[in-house]
């Protein structure tokens, strides 16, 4: 039986740190001080890990990746987003989607690792699945947004401040050896492991889902790296998922402490739009607005998501307005155009999208296309379409799966399989639409690798490009320079990842 701690092999480093981290017994609790906790045990520390994991990709990323793939734009009543649409990247810019896994997620995600039961009669290998799972899904953008990263020296507090940069690939090839092994160990954990059950705010302790969701992270990584001529590996670690026979995610990946309308305890992505008990709009929500191009899109193939996507202006009608840096008061206003939908807030008690089916589904699409998994196109298509049927089953578009159908029978590029001749693209540009709102930042990564969905515009005061990746943060440039790699501006427009 596969011991704790052997899922992580290769260059993940072991630590033995009597350092307390972040920890509450109810974590959601604004009356407690989770950064000087007594006592902590992994617990206690696990809803802590995963409530940041689901902030970072409910806020930070989704509005960094709708302005990138040209779903969200900004009113000329307000001077917001100036930066996004712009596409001013600097050192400033979204350095969150940095800083945050560092300083938080993986600093909890480490302790519970290390962590040693002082009795040793309780094993806390299920803590060890869920920690290397979350890791695999973060380092995996991490490297998607900004290349070469701290890794086998990264995490380890006061021992080392100022951690080497990895070669991208290593940490990525690491990371999918992780995710292979997390599977197995969920599969199979010791008798004396203990289940973290409801302190687990995202699967409920059920390591099968644990298990189907690292392989799906995996597959993700994988598919990313099906232009480096890899075919071989990408073969071998496909294989070894279907050994483990836990297959993929079944349904949406979400988390939820118990979220409720109280006032910092809302479900994040709502609770950036709307305010906790008064139900009024934050500024947010007014200044964030729906992009012609997406409006128009969705309304030219007859798509009943627009309505979910977005709401209807207040002016009346569905609207959306370029991106561009228009100066305040010309043009149009936010009550002449769509605001962010129903089908994405929903309720301050909503789940918090981590991954959603319809991705899965997507991604198990293209790997059927490109000869990764058995039956080509016709498997293909069966997974294009229930991915389509996933996307408005989640929105809650009424009587989803067969408006689900209606919509994919309309003869047209993109939407119907037989009338797509270029299968990727249709796969792409279907799941730019239904990552809309929810996990945009893999839509923006998506069209980095592949060029799809074609036809997206690009802002004006951008120079007519858009960027690739991020530029390593001024906090890393101040408290780890000998190490983070050299940069120029630039660099955000033509670097790209390793994979592309």
């Amino acid at each position: 039986m596969m011991k704790r701690k052997n899922i992580f092999k290769s260059i993940t480093l072991m630590l033995s740190l009597a350092v307390m981290t972040t920890s509450c017994n109810d974590f959601l609790d604004v009356n407690d001080n989770p950064n000087d906790p007594s006592v902590s045990a992994p617990r206690l520390t696990l809803p802590v890990a995963q409530q940041s994991f689901a902030s970072l990709n409910a806020i930070s990323s989704v509005n960094l990746g709708q302005y990138m793939v040209y779903n969200w734009t900004t009113p000329s009543n307000w001077s917001a987003n100036q930066n996004l649409i712009r596409y001013n990247v600097t050192t400033d810019f979204s350095s969150t989607l940095f800083e945050t896994p560092y300083s938080s997620i993986f600093k909890n995600l480490q302790y519970i690792e290390d962590y040693e039961d002082p009795t040793g009669a309780v094993d806390y290998s299920a803590y060890d699945v869920i920690s290397a799972t979350i890791k695999g899904f973060q380092y995996q953008y991490l490297v998607d947004l900004y290349g070469d990263v701290p890794y086998s020296e990264a995490n380890l507090r006061s021992l080392n401040t100022t951690p080497k940069y990895d070669d991208a690939e290593t940490v990525y090839k690491a990371n999918i050896e992780n995710l292979t092994n997390a599977a197995i160990l969920a599969l199979d954990l010791p008798e004396n492991a203990e289940n973290p059950e409801s302190q687990d705010i995202i699967f409920g302790g059920d390591m099968d889902k644990w298990a189907a969701f690292a392989n799906t992270i995996k597959l993700r990584m994988l598919i990313r790296l099906s232009n480096t001529g890899q075919d071989t590996y990408i073969n071998e670690q496909i294989a070894l998922i279907n050994a483990n026979g836990a297959g993929y995610i079944t349904e949406d990946v979400v988390a939820n402490p118990g979220y409720s309308d109280d006032d910092g305890k809302q479900s994040p992505f709502y609770g950036s739009f709307v305010q906790a008990a008064t139900g009024e709009q934050e500024n947010r929500k007014d200044y964030t607005v729906a992009t012609d191009y997406t409006i128009d899109y969705l309304a030219n193939t007859n798509d009943p998501r627009m309505e979910r996507l977005y709401e209807e202006a207040a002016n009346g009608g569905y609207h959306g307005a370029e991106q561009s840096t228009i100066l305040p008061g010309t043009g149009y206003t936010s009550n002449d155009l769509s605001k962010v939908g129903p089908g994405l807030l929903k309720s301050s008690e909503q789940d918090q999208p981590i991954m959603m089916l319809s991705e899965a589904l997507f991604l198990q699409a293209e790997a059927a296309v490109r000869g990764y998994l058995p039956g080509g196109d016709a498997a293909a298509e069966v997974f294009f379409k229930s991915a389509i049927e996933a996307s408005f089953t989640f929105l809650g578009v009424e009587d989803a799966v067969a408006e689900a159908q209606t919509y994919y029978a309309q003869p047209l590029t993109n939407i119907d399989w037989a009338s797509s001749p270029d299968k990727i693209r249709a796969i792409i540009t279907q799941k730019w639409i239904a990552l809309n709102g929810t996990s945009s930042l893999e839509s923006w990564i998506e069209l980095t690798r592949t060029g799809f969905p074609s036809g997206l515009p690009i802002p004006a005061e951008s120079g007519g490009v858009r960027p690739v990746r991020l530029l390593y943060p001024t906090s890393e440039r101040t408290n780890n320079s000998n190490n983070v790699p050299a940069q120029v501006a630039a660099d955000a427009f033509t670097q790209n990842p390793f994979w592309k």
